[in-house]
């Protein structure tokens, strides 16, 4: 989801507000050989939804109508092609996964007459490519063509061979100058062992330009450049980020800390980065990609998109800010000064405003499964969805609520107060929901492998769609109907600040009188950081006298 700028100026230089993260992980570098990347669309506006487009047939002379991602504004009508395929999500039926990061870049790159956005990109994409290479040529030829109306974007771009990342920005206004109408580009593809993630900040460097099977790029990349003044070096110096999106201080501690997080979680060695995660040394880049020191598990990258930096220097659960009860989250917005010093608030992976998130993972000889979630991936469970579904769960639907009309029968919002209950007593409230959490995505984790058989055992494509489809609305049906029990247990056993007991099966433990009396009431009270930052504050007033 596009970031949010917020003009303020730090002694580094500016600083901006960012939104979402990709996490890619190559099939040799995961536990199943499948390929998997990560994405979680963050924005205070997006509703979380599961888009859904159906293959179709178009005549010629057919046109499809262009509104951006981010506003719905209309900016044009492009050519239709005779046929497109099914997509779901970021994903599509050929098990093509496609997501985005916003880094913004140089901002007289933009082109005000741009007919295609990032998201457009994205999801016509889907319909039109049945590979990621595929893919990379369709977003190049579509940006080309009708011109690119957002700024830099990081994309993950994936197969089940394969997965790339590819960084591309506008070239201006083309107002007056038809030739820069378009991108410039670079694409690389991630070895496969290896992975790899980005997170609003563009992360090529160099170009190797004699290995057109692992790295694409635009053959203006670096002539450009050199014509609108931003490079005079040679051309093996040229380093696509640094020219296009130079790292500044938001860069490294609100983008590409997450990526070191994500690192640090699969490889040892990764603290040798830390200056650069902090924010206080831009020359210690981190690579594109790293070697796991274990093979991942799907369950595993779930996981780390739950980041909060925990057992790092900037861990959010454990200073004053994260209050009596180690939330880790902070409000907007992300910066404060004090006394004429600006401090920063950390941007986690796992954060408060996530609109969806969700796993794509591809599978070679298998359907492709989009795991999708809504709101918040620290306090919500990612579900099944096959690829070659043909209808979307109610629950999921864009039709059923929005950001400006609460639904009773939407997951999102659902989830949403759950969270926002969690949010309240986070290290207990937000613990109990977790082992929800760990329980659906494990239990679903078993119920795939059931239902791979049987759409396997199906020779039929329509009867496989049929299987697949009732697998996929009936278990994200299944998980509304969870997270609203969920609700109401969490509101009977946590009330006005009370941990209500409950026996070895669950149940809450009464008086013994049968009048529906609580009998084991506990208040754990606060931490012990903050009692003592109270007792500093304002401890000569709350002070008991003897």
């Amino acid at each position: 989801m596009k970031r949010l700028i917020l003009t303020l100026t730090f002694a580094v230089g500016a600083v901006t507000a960012f939104a979402c993260t990709n996490f890619i992980v190559t099939k040799g570098a995961s536990t199943d050989g499948s390929v998997m990347v990560t994405y979680a669309a963050d924005s205070h506006q997006l509703y979380g939804a599961l888009y859904y487009t159906p293959k179709g047939k178009f005549k010629p002379g057919a046109t499809l109508r262009v509104e951006e991602w981010d506003t719905g504004k209309y900016l044009g009508d492009i050519a239709q092609i005779p046929q497109t395929y099914t997509a779901i999500g970021n994903m599509n039926e050929h098990s093509v996964i496609i997501t985005e990061t916003t880094w913004g870049g140089l901002p007289q790159l933009e082109d005000p007459n741009g007919k295609i956005d990032y998201g457009s990109l994205i999801y016509i994409t889907l319909q039109r490519a049945k590979t990621a290479r595929e893919a990379i040529a369709t977003i190049v030829e579509l940006a080309n063509t009708y011109g690119y109306a957002s700024s830099g974007e990081s994309l993950s771009i994936a197969d089940a061979s394969e997965a790339w990342i590819m960084e591309l920005i506008g070239k201006g206004d083309s107002t007056n100058d038809p030739s820069r109408k378009g991108i410039v580009w670079v694409a690389y593809r991630i070895p496969d062992g290896c992975i790899s993630a980005h997170a609003n900040q563009a992360r090529i460097t160099k170009i190797n330009f004699n290995d057109p099977e692992n790295c694409l790029y635009a053959e203006d990349v670096i002539s450009f450049a050199r014509k609108n003044d931003l490079y005079n070096g040679s051309d093996k110096d040229f380093s696509f980020c640094d020219t296009y999106a130079p790292a500044d201080f938001g860069a490294m501690r609100g983008c590409e800390a997450r990526v070191w997080s994500f690192f640090r979680t699969f490889s040892e060695g990764m603290d040798k980065y830390i200056d650069y995660a902090l924010g206080v040394n831009a020359n210690n880049k981190m690579p594109l990609w790293i070697e796991p020191t274990e093979k991942i598990s799907p369950k595993a990258l779930f996981d780390a998109m739950r980041d909060h930096y925990e057992g790092t220097p900037m861990d959010m659960t454990t200073d004053i800010g994260a209050g009596g009860h180690h939330l880790p989250y902070r409000w907007r917005p992300m910066y404060f000064t004090v006394d004429g010093v600006e401090y920063c608030n950390e941007r986690a992976t796992a954060t408060q405003q996530t609109g969806f998130w969700l796993c794509g993972q591809a599978r070679e000889g298998k359907t492709g499964i989009l795991w999708f979630g809504v709101d918040d991936a620290a306090t919500s469970a990612l579900t099944p969805i096959y690829v070659n579904t043909t209808e979307v769960p109610w629950c999921l639907s864009e039709e059923n609520g929005s950001m400006l009309k609460y639904s009773d029968t939407s997951l999102f919002w659902i989830t949403n107060r759950v969270a926002q209950f969690a949010y309240l007593r986070y290290d207990l409230i937000g613990k109990k929901v977790r082992e929800y959490v760990d329980m659906w995505e494990n239990n679903m984790l078993e119920a795939v492998k059931l239902a791979d058989v049987a759409i396997g055992n199906t020779p039929k494509a329509k009867k496989k769609a049929q299987i697949a489809t009732k697998f996929s609305t009936e278990h994200a049906q299944l998980l509304f109907d969870t997270w609203t029990m969920l609700d109401k247990y969490l509101m009977v056993k946590y009330i006005d600040g009370n941990v209500k007991g409950e026996d070895e099966n669950g149940k809450f433990i009464d008086n013994g009188n049968g009048k529906d009396i609580p009998g084991k009431i506990e208040q754990p009270g606060y931490s012990e950081k903050w009692k003592r930052a109270v007792a500093a504050d304002n401890g000569r007033i709350l002070e008991v006298v003897k």
